[in-house]
């Protein structure tokens, strides 16, 4: 049996034997990394499914999860295992702090189980153990993802031998000069300093006997990326860093830690503005302690010297967070800590038994306390992915629109419609924490006056007013009458008719956006077409169809080729009239032989009578054998303002050179 399965049976001896039989199991299809991995959370003192979840997650590290996880190992288990494969799923690279801070916050938004975070540090922290092997390129970027990445959430968990190690051991291969460096005058230090130290633990242990206290001192050296960051925030070398180790002092009692305290500052003078009570005011990850530094007098020399005074309890907190939860002394209550003396991380029940149904009353479950944890992380933002599961970050309230600038300015000024986890929404939607965004566009989208009220994001809102106020002549003249100009409805200016193509089935004339004639959900100016399918009229009762690249399509909503389509349901978008009862709306059939500008003489013809183009399309009529037959056939929408203006409109289209037929639609 291989050494590292033979270290975990060992660890799990104390687990019930149900437990035991599970992580067996488990065991034989994981290799050796991942059996090391779960020697680690075994050592934090996690429950078996962590173990078992971090074992079948090594075993299927090159080859997708296999649907029988629950079937083998438990709900619990397959949850876990597909939590911690979706934060994997991220890509890290080369961030910068703000990019890093965001993937930060992102993992804990997509985190529903805090065990899933554990697990995942417990991987990385094995997988840099293992790491000398690895070519020099991938060590690096091992290296700086567990650096940015993951050392900042062992430090927000509050489990600081993690956090040290992930940094001590990331600083090794990204910068293995001054990590030797350190390490070789630590270990110089340490022996030098070895009799002064004791000297200090001796003189503290006496006291606090004197004193009737009961303590535990040890001595400590820094770790090494601490040292390294020192060195960079003094601008010194290492040879001028003097305070490379620290004294710790645990006791039984908060009081005592005060008691102390004093003992300490008698012995020895302390340094002003040395002096941090986090027993008062914890850290956001729970740690508590008193921290002192004090310059002791030896042989007529003063050194100066870091001591830290803590309960047991606390030690147990600072060195485990929130693992420690699980952590409990034999024939002790496993709630050894109250949960009203720390921090939100770690005022958490057992979550063991907090998945199992509570009484009011009875403590809240682990969930609860993740969702509080979660409140306190990303309280002023929302976090939301890109397809390729780049990060974004949005105020609360974001919507599809600030997204989308906040990708690019180009993306947000072509946006006509938005995806959240693969579901059509309104671009006025608010976005929700962890949602994967995708943004529609089309070339012949433009900003809208409206979405000015809807965006949340400063960059979104003052990119929508440039261009509009660059390109839309109605939006500068309503700066000084927006009354007025609220009622007067925007219109592109119709392209003039390209030259003739050689295929006869060529688009010649793209059609225009509708921009006063329907309302997609709450949205207006959305690029659209009509279905020629069904040939929807005003009074119709419609539906949008998201189409790929064609922007949405309105098809009558008793169409019978919506009906057919089988991906009707997960594209289909709600579509009504706008402004159906302000004038008179129709449809019309023109066939004409191919001319120039005849485009613009049908939308003259229709603006002589104060009408509106809503919409026009022309295309080429194929002819037999695919030849060409310099024939047009298309379909208009026009928005007059009264009934009287309809013939007049029809006469002034049919006496325009190339028509051959106009036809009203019913």
């Amino acid at each position: 049996m291989k050494r590292e399965h033979v270290v975990l049976q060992e660890k799990i001896s104390a687990f019930l034997q149900c437990d035991q039989e599970r992580i067996l199991k488990a065991l034989e299809i994981c290799g050796d990394r991942a059996a090391d991995t779960a020697a680690i959370l075994v050592d934090l003192g996690i429950d078996a499914d962590a173990v078992i979840a971090a074992l079948v997650l090594g075993g299927f590290m090159e080859r997708p999860l296999p649907e029988s996880v629950e079937e083998r190992f438990g709900s619990v288990v397959s949850r876990l295992v597909n939590g911690a494969a979706k934060i994997e799923r991220i890509p890290v690279g080369n961030k910068t702090n703000r990019e890093a801070q965001n993937i930060r916050n992102i993992i804990f938004a997509l985190t529903d189980d805090i065990r899933v975070l554990i697990i995942k540090l417990a991987e990385k922290l094995q997988a840099l153990r293992v790491l000398d092997s690895s070519p020099d390129e991938e060590r690096k970027s091992t290296a700086r993802e567990c650096l940015d990445i993951y050392a900042p959430l062992a430090n927000r968990l509050g489990i600081f031998w993690i956090k040290d190690e992930i940094e001590d051991l990331s600083l090794k291969f990204i910068n293995r000069e001054a990590y030797q460096q350190i390490k070789d005058l630590v270990a110089q230090k340490k022996y030098q300093r070895g009799e002064f130290l004791g000297y200090v633990q001796d003189t503290i242990r006496a006291e606090a006997e004197a004193a009737g206290i009961k303590v535990e001192v040890k001595s400590r050296a820094k770790h090494f990326y601490s040292v390294y960051m020192k060195m960079r925030r003094r601008g010194k070398s290492a040879e001028e860093i003097y305070d490379l180790f620290g004294i710790r002092i645990i006791c039984d009692s908060i009081e005592t830690c005060y008691t102390l305290l004093g003992v300490v500052h008698r012995l020895w003078a302390p340094i002003r503005g040395c002096f941090d009570d986090y027993i008062a005011n914890p850290k956001p990850n729970g740690y508590q302690s008193l921290h002192t530094s004090v310059l002791v007098d030896t042989d007529g020399e003063e050194r100066r010297l870091e001591i830290q005074i803590r309960t047991r309890e606390m030690h147990q907190l600072a060195e485990n967070g929130v693992a420690s939860h699980w952590l409990y002394k034999k024939g002790s209550s496993k709630d050894m800590v109250d949960a009203g003396d720390i921090s939100v991380v770690n005022r958490l029940k057992d979550w063991k038994n907090g998945e199992q149904a509570q009484s009011p009353g009875e403590g809240e479950s682990s969930g609860s306390w993740l969702e509080e944890i979660k409140r306190e992380i990303l309280r002023d933002s929302i976090y939301v992915l890109t397809p390729q599961g780049l990060v974004v970050k949005l105020p609360p309230g974001g919507t599809p629109i600030d997204f989308a600038y906040s990708v690019h300015t180009a993306v947000g000024e072509r946006c006509i419609g938005a995806k959240a986890n693969g579901s059509i929404v309104p671009l006025s939607a608010e976005l929700k924490n962890t949602q994967v965004v995708e943004i529609l566009t089309s070339s012949s989208a433009r900003p809208h006056l409206g979405w000015l009220e809807t965006v949340k994001t400063s960059k979104a809102r003052s990119k929508i007013r440039a261009w509009l106020e660059q390109n839309d002549n109605p939006h500068a003249a309503e700066k000084t009458d927006k009354a007025a100009e609220k009622k007067k409805p925007v219109l592109d200016t119709p392209p003039a008719v390209p030259e003739k193509e050689t295929t006869n089935t060529q688009l010649i004339l793209q059609p225009l956006k509708s921009v006063l004639q329907v309302r997609i959900e709450d949205e207006k100016n959305l690029l659209i077409h009509f279905a020629r399918c069904c040939n929807p009229i005003t009074g119709d009762s419609i539906i949008g169809y998201v189409s790929r690249g064609r922007g949405i399509i309105i098809h009558r909503a008793n169409c019978t080729n919506l009906a057919n389509n089988p991906e009707f349901e997960n594209r289909k978008i709600d579509a009504a009239w706008e402004n159906a009862g302000s004038g008179l709306v129709k449809r019309f059939k023109i066939d004409a032989r191919e001319t120039a500008n005849l485009f613009s003489e049908i939308e003259g013809a229709i603006r002589r009578r104060q009408g509106h183009l809503l919409e026009g399309r022309l295309e080429e009529v194929p002819g037999l054998g695919g030849k060409g037959t310099n024939r047009l056939s298309g379909f208009f929408t026009i928005q007059l303002s009264s009934a009287e203006d309809l013939k007049p409109v029809i006469k002034n289209i049919r006496g325009i050179p190339g028509i051959l037929g106009i036809q009203q639609l019913n």
